[in-house]
């Protein structure tokens, strides 16, 4: 029986959680049938892991604050020729509690046990918090 992974990826250039939705909704991240997707150079090695249940967690200006499940991962052949890996995820933003996470390169693995936890449902529709505001509520223990 495979476990399940989340990732963890930084969203390079979002300034809140309606940026990246509106990125996501752009013809270039979007896979041919529509999915939203994120292409990295490397392909995960715990990929059987991730396909098992596994989000990836979306880090905006240092703050881990919504996540969507990964649906597969599909070959990509970019321009130059090389390989990579689009991350298809299912389409819609779910939010979590927000925590804060200091800024890295690439994505990392996110244990099950280490994962936010998804706001409650009443919640998921209130305007967010800008993430400056929800980083320092989170540094501070207020989720």
């Amino acid at each position: 029986m495979t476990g399940t992974v989340h990732l963890l990826k930084l969203s390079v250039g979002t300034e809140d959680i309606a940026g990246l939705a509106d990125w996501q909704a752009t013809k270039r991240a979007q896979t041919d049938d529509g999915l939203p997707r994120h292409i990295t150079r490397m392909w995960p090695k715990r990929g059987d892991e991730i396909l098992n249940g596994g989000s990836i967690f979306w880090v905006i200006k240092g703050v881990i604050l919504c996540r969507q499940p990964v649906l597969r991962l599909d070959e990509y052949l970019s321009a130059d020729g090389i390989r990579r890996c689009a991350i298809v995820c299912k389409p819609g933003l779910t939010r979590v509690e927000a925590t804060p996470k200091r800024a890295f390169q690439g994505w990392r693995y996110l244990p099950v046990a280490d994962a936010p936890r998804d706001l409650p449902e009443g919640r998921q529709d209130e305007d967010p918090l800008p993430p400056e505001l929800s980083k320092a509520l989170a540094a501070i223990g207020v989720r």
